[in-house]
């Protein structure tokens, strides 16, 4: 995507700093990252805690899978497991699925794809994240002191009046956590309307605005709803009023609807966004227009919309009627459609082009086959026929995880791969990326695919137990040694990105010789992201094959050097004088 820059008014000029001023180093103190109203510094704060609660909800899942390469346990009880797995499943939904890539990703790029210097709303922002950690200390000193065993979904009636675990206070840090997401969403919304730079129609918008446009609505219309019904469990819990528990005239059903109205759309709000990250790096990568823009941009407002319908397939065997059932299943097959539009687009998008294989574009390709698989297996159970003897099993563990880590891991960790010179100015070694990669896609199906076989085989989900039936045993070991290597995938990241800030080459405003916005200014950006507004003047992902053919040239060139796929400042200068050349 190209621009023209128009003269900013004098009194938006940089008083006098110099050229390699940016948003890391124009300010400093911890004093003024804290109190920031700067997008890209509260991204990079969200980065870090985000970071820090999957690293938490990464042990609970760890211990998880070593207690159960034993039928009858290794070192737990059986209220203990109940907790680690509880403590487990809040910590990657509510800390980190719902909010890692809106928060990190949509918070830093959102106003530089569109040509704003920040959000609508900075001291909103900052106030997003406040709440956000403030909510996530109160779900860790819940867990600290007593923990809670009631799984993250909280069913009623036994979250409510007969749990002796710390559920008041886990509830009330995901209630704050909502808030933060809330005030993310209405950010987003008004930021998209209303600060586009001039030229920026909304059919030049990159997908992964519309992504997080569609998550924003999603989390508007869908969190109060869950905020509540949390809420309405603490005060059953504290004043005991007959709201879900039958013994005092509540319905405990009710809960399940008011839950999965909101739980089944946090599945998009967790999806949609990595929908958008896939959509840039399958296009840049392929270095040609993304097959069928139009599709996929409303595709993904017909999920956000679709995905209020459908929360009933979650209660086939409750007490809804068979013909409820009937057509909350019918409804969950149509919801598939727009997700087959874009797994079948970014196919499209990927015949006859110009692939590089870079490590942001193997994770794009892992992401579409572990969510193809996830969302295969996701038909058996919006199926009442088959979802009657499939739920509650292992089944459901994998095919969740296949969509929510196979997806959203995937994606996140491909648009930090691709992100990270921009965001960080400095350049990781893409050799162990590209290894990296790899590993995290054969550990994730070496963790997960032996859980579909056991939960077809009948094991149930959540058990400690399975000394009855140790012929389950098998798989559960081959998880948890697939889980060793996913953990790895995790691990060396953390290495090698922190290590390129040390000493890590420095990288120039377009180490990919990606298009759009973000990728015409400095790496680092400024402050203020444009030092002059931009005018969008072409389509997004309007890339030209004639000029990809001579960057082709100038890359093989650089092959044979220190040339790993990303140009840095040296690179790219002696591309341009070879191309002033010719």
């Amino acid at each position: 995507m190209s621009a023209i820059p128009v003269d900013k008014p004098v009194a938006d000029l940089p008083n006098g700093h110099p050229a390699e001023t940016n948003y890391i180093n124009e300010f400093g103190g911890l004093k003024s990252w804290l109190l920031t109203g700067d997008h890209k510094r509260i991204a990079m704060l969200y980065l870090i805690s985000v970071t820090f609660f999957f690293f938490l909800g990464s042990v609970a899942a760890a211990l998880i899978r070593w207690e159960l390469t034993a039928p009858a346990g290794v070192v737990m009880e059986s209220d203990t497991y109940n907790k680690v797995f509880s403590s487990h499943g809040v910590l990657m939904v509510f800390t980190f699925l719902v909010v890692a890539i809106p928060a990190v990703f949509g918070n830093f790029f959102l106003p530089i794809m569109i040509g704003a210097r920040d959000m609508a709303f900075p001291r909103l922002n900052l106030l997003s994240w406040y709440l956000y950690v403030g909510g996530g200390i109160l779900i860790l000193l819940g867990m600290i002191n007593g923990g809670v065993d009631g799984g993250w979904t909280f069913y009623t009636p036994y979250s409510s009046m007969y749990s002796n675990s710390n559920v008041t206070l886990v509830l009330t840090g995901i209630f704050i956590v909502g808030f933060s997401s809330i005030t993310t969403g209405i950010n987003f919304i008004v930021t998209t309307h209303k600060m586009r730079a001039p030229g920026m129609t909304w059919f030049r918008l990159p997908l992964f605005v519309w992504a997080n446009y569609a998550t924003a609505v999603v989390i508007m219309l869908g969190t109060p709803v869950v905020a509540i019904t949390l809420l309405l469990v603490v005060f059953e819990r504290a004043f005991k009023l007959p709201i879900f528990n039958p013994e005092l005239g509540g319905d405990p059903v009710l809960f399940q609807h008011l839950f999965w109205f909101y739980s089944h759309p946090a599945v998009y709000i967790m999806i949609l966004p990595a929908f958008g990250i896939i959509s840039e790096l399958i296009s840049n990568f392929a270095r040609k227009r993304v097959f069928g823009y139009h599709f996929i941009a409303f595709s993904t407002l017909a999920i956000a919309g679709l995905g209020f319908l459908v929360w009933g397939h979650h209660m086939f065997i409750s007490s809804q009627s068979m013909y409820q059932g009937i057509v909350f299943s019918l409804i969950s097959f149509l919801v598939a459609v727009p997700s087959a539009i874009k797994v079948f687009n970014w196919t499209a998008t990927l015949y006859k082009a110009n692939i590089r294989l870079q490590s942001p574009m193997l994770y794009a390709l892992g992401f579409i086959g572990l969510f193809t698989v996830g969302g295969l297996t996701g038909l058996f159970l919006g199926s009442m026929g088959t979802d009657v003897h499939l739920t509650a099993t292992y089944f459901v563990v994998a095919h969740f995880h296949y969509v929510m880590v196979g997806g959203t891991m995937s994606a996140f960790l491909g648009g930090l791969h691709y992100w990270w010179p921009k965001m960080t100015g400095r350049l990781y070694p893409e050799s162990i990326a590209k290894v990296n990669a790899l590993i995290v896609f054969l550990g994730f199906n070496l963790t997960f695919f032996p859980q579909f076989i056991v939960g077809w085989l009948g094991m149930p989900r959540r058990y400690h137990y399975y000394y009855l039936a140790p012929e389950y045993q098998v798989y559960h070991v081959m998880s948890t040694l697939g889980s060793s290597f996913l953990g790895l995938g995790f691990i060396l990241p953390a290495f090698y990105l922190t290590k390129s800030l040390i000493n890590g080459r420095k990288a120039s405003a377009n180490p990919w010789g990606a298009h759009g916005l973000e990728w015409e200014i400095p790496s680092p950006p400024p402050t203020t992201n444009f030092l002059q507004i931009p005018i969008v003047l072409d389509e997004v992902y309007d890339f030209d094959p004639v000029t990809e053919y001579e960057l082709d040239r100038a890359q093989q060139a650089l092959e044979g050097h220190h040339y790993d796929g990303m140009m840095d400042q040296d690179d790219e200068s002696a591309h341009r004088v070879e191309q002033g050349e010719k």
